[in-house]
């Protein structure tokens, strides 16, 4: 019988179906993945390094969507924003997916390349070497908050009817469509503000 010309089974297959499951349910395991594709779940094991290999394609998926060329923006206060932006965009795309991937260290070589090139946009811009990866998980803690928030209810406070609290429903009133992209830039502000406060005179790149 001749061979199919598509492979059955691939490292791509694999990582959509984990991720589909992974956006409908919050989490996946391997049958469910090779029910999915129909094929058995010894198969899948031949193309992965397992469960963390599945997670790690996840990852590597996602971040692939986050525009590293927003780093040679200048001035570097325009860079991280930019950057900033482009990542909370990747990751509003598959909010359940955030839990999954932040509780397991980050391997994965294009992922890391990310973190090489923000932390030496940091360095060029003189942030002081101690004072770099906090920037960067700070950053990380805004962006990943704001994704899970855009997808929340678009209200998330529901007064009952008679509740003691009519300014909050001015406020609610008020707030119009946008809440999250408007938190969003309110707090992505207040960072680079803070941030810029931690920098020191910007320094030659070191090779």
């Amino acid at each position: 019988m001749a061979r199919p010309r598509t492979p059955l089974l691939d490292r791509d297959r694999i990582t959509t179906a984990a991720l589909e499951l992974v956006d409908a349910r919050g989490d996946f395991s391997v049958p469910q993945i090779a029910a999915r594709l129909g094929v058995r779940t010894a198969s899948v094991y031949h193309h992965v390094d397992g469960r963390d290999g599945i997670v790690e394609l996840l990852r590597e998926r996602i971040t692939d969507a986050i525009d590293p060329t927003t780093l040679d923006e200048e001035p570097w206060d325009r860079a991280v924003a930019a950057w900033a932006r482009s990542y909370r965009a990747a990751f509003a795309a598959h909010p359940r997916a955030i839990p999954l991937l932040t509780a397991s260290p980050v391997r994965a070589a294009g992922v890391l390349d990310q973190y090489e090139r923000a932390v030496v946009r940091l360095l060029a811009a003189g942030f002081p070497l101690p004072e770099v990866l906090p920037v960067v998980v700070a950053l990380e803690n805004l962006v990943l908050g704001s994704a899970l928030d855009l997808a929340a209810p678009e209200t998330m406070w529901e007064p009952p009817a008679g509740a003691r609290t009519p300014q909050l429903a001015r406020a609610l009133a008020a707030v119009g469509p946008d809440r999250a992209d408007r938190a969003f830039e309110l707090a992505l502000a207040g960072f680079l503000t803070r941030a810029a406060a931690l920098r020191g005179p910007a320094a030659p790149q070191e090779p």
